[in-house]
């Protein structure tokens, strides 16, 4: 069987994910819109900025462990600059197969401001002891 193409109209369209502002350098042969006519905005997906790398939760709300969002639900943020729900990342830690590591980035999680001290620095004040 032998099949002959008499007619081939090749269309495609592709373009990037660039925010209203950043369209400023389109193609030459771009079309451009009629005045008053709006183009129409793909929605960013910078959405996962907002949500737990665990859960995939919103941080404003709470993680599958609470029953109500707020105080009884707070952020973890590690060294790595990754952000979690307490609950979500101390389960985490709690699996073998975590090895301690973040869940984004798998280095070694450390929770921020919670690193040992420089060794050249002073030791920390001592509450004096009572003794009764």
């Amino acid at each position: 069987m032998k099949i002959t193409i008499n007619n081939y109209h090749a269309i495609a369209l592709w373009r990037w994910n660039l925010k209203a502002g950043l369209q400023q350098h389109q193609p030459a042969n771009a079309q451009p819109t009629a005045e008053g006519e709006e183009e129409e905005e793909e929605e960013d997906d910078d959405d996962d900025d907002d949500v737990c790398g665990i859960c995939r939760v919103a941080y404003d709300g709470c993680c599958p462990d609470c029953k109500t969002p707020g105080d009884e639900c707070p952020l973890i943020w590690g060294e790595c600059t990754h952000v979690f729900h307490m609950h979500c990342i101390i389960k985490w830690l709690d699996t073998e197969s975590s090895k301690q590591q973040c869940p984004m980035d798998r280095r070694p999680w450390v929770t921020a401001g919670a690193a040992a001290p420089p060794p050249d620095a002073p030791p920390a004040p001592r509450q004096a002891a009572r003794v009764a």
